[in-house]
């Protein structure tokens, strides 16, 4: 499907725009929901695709924004070690990117599937989704009526809506649910009120913390397994080949550099949107400067401090609703990317490997060594790898892989 619309400057900047509000809602809830200023989530999503432009030689129409893997490992690295120890990590975690583009530029794609199959990352995909269910539940509890309310719109919109509205169902349950929360007097506009109308994000500087680093950097598996999958489905989109030019090891090195300015300046982690990719399929628009010019349009909002001040001003339990969804949606994504790929969960090691990553994750599992330890997501994913790398393939397996390697 490669592009073939010729599009005036206006034109452009109308799509462009539209891009953004796909992204708006996923990129601004995840700073919402783990205590980060949402303008500096939008302008570490500009800025982070902007880089990743500029790393990609501005081939690739991707989107980066705010990384929903990241939600419960942040909440809890805070706890332990401060915000700024956490930012830390957060910058590490782009130090992941930068060893898997090297792997793949000399290797290949085909390191990367051995190490992260999909019956490690499927369970990983399902911890992110269940290990936030009971705060979703939690948050939701505050005013069930408003939890319904945005909860109904977002499924709503998800099924029934059409065009580009059909792929904006967080950002549109924020909104029924904020607008119904204000008419109702349960929404505190002091805030707003007070804010200016201009202002720069709250940026806050990192300071290093080994035990975060350790703690943080494991949970990038996912999203670098997503990344592949998503400039493999921009590449069909697109009708290019953006794995040989310019290069897979581009893409996520560009990802990488992003993930660590993202940190460095107080934003959580970015990924590259599937959202967008679904509002070029629609719009028929795969041009790498209409992504260009949504980047900058975030980093203009985010210099409006009332847009900051009217996020924070979102009642919880609004939020909540999204997230029942959401993260559901989210762990069910991990059981489609098994049975996508013919994952057989009759095998014993398959069985054993998925088993051990959802207990351990689950049930809250720590490894303390010192003062560093390893718990959630994190170790879980760790656990996964190294059993996918220790226990015996059958021999259909190892043909498998031959035959791929071939």
């Amino acid at each position: 499907m490669e592009n073939k619309k010729q599009l005036s400057p206006a034109l452009k900047t109308v799509v462009g725009v539209q891009f953004l509000f796909v992204a708006f809602g996923a990129t601004v809830l995840v700073p919402l929901l783990v205590g980060l200023d949402p303008s500096t989530a939008l302008f570490t999503a500009g800025i982070g695709t902007l880089i990743f432009h500029l790393v990609t030689k501005g081939k690739v129409p991707i989107f980066l924004g705010s990384s929903f893997a990241f939600i419960a490992p942040i909440v809890k690295a805070t706890e332990l070690y401060g915000l700024p120890g956490t930012l830390s990590g957060l910058v590490a975690v782009g130090a992941v990117y930068f060893v898997m583009s090297a792997l793949v530029k000399w290797q290949g794609i085909n390191l990367i599937k051995r190490l992260f199959p999909p019956v490690v990352i499927g369970p990983v995909i399902m911890l992110i989704g269940l290990s936030l269910a009971g705060t979703g539940v939690s948050m939701a509890s505050e005013d069930w009526l408003l939890a319904i309310i945005a909860l109904v719109t977002a499924i709503v919109v998800s099924m029934y809506a059409k065009g580009l509205l059909k792929l904006i169902p967080i950002f549109a349950g924020i909104i029924v649910g904020f607008a119904v929360a204000a008419v109702l007097g349960r929404v505190d506009f002091s805030g707003v009120a007070a804010a200016p109308w201009l202002g720069l994000p709250q940026f806050v500087k990192p300071e290093f913390s080994w035990e975060a680093i350790l703690f943080l950097i494991p949970v990038a598996i996912a999203p670098v397994i997503e990344h592949v999958g998503d400039v493999f489905t921009v590449s069909q989109v697109a009708g290019k080949d953006f794995v040989k030019n310019p290069g897979l090891h581009r893409t996520m090195l560009g990802d990488g550099i992003a993930c660590c300015v993202a940190g460095l300046i107080g934003g959580p982690p970015v990924t590259t949107y599937s959202e967008v990719t679904g509002a070029m399929v629609l719009t028929k628009v795969t041009d790498p400067a209409v992504i260009r010019i949504a980047a900058v349009t975030g980093i203009i909002f985010s210099m409006v401090a009332k847009v900051s001040a009217l996020l924070k001003a979102i009642p919880g339990a609004v939020l909540g609703g999204i997230m029942l969804l959401l993260f559901g949606m989210i762990a069910a994504t991990g059981v489609n990317n098994m049975i996508q790929n013919r994952t057989n969960m009759s095998n014993s090691r398959n069985l054993i490997i998925v088993s051990l990553i959802l207990t351990t994750g689950i049930g809250g599992a720590v490894l303390q060594m010192g003062t560093v330890s390893m718990t959630g997501i994190g170790l879980s994913a760790v656990i996964g790898v190294l059993l996918n790398l220790i226990l015996p393939r059958t021999k259909e397996e190892k043909d498998a892989d031959a035959l791929a390697n071939s």
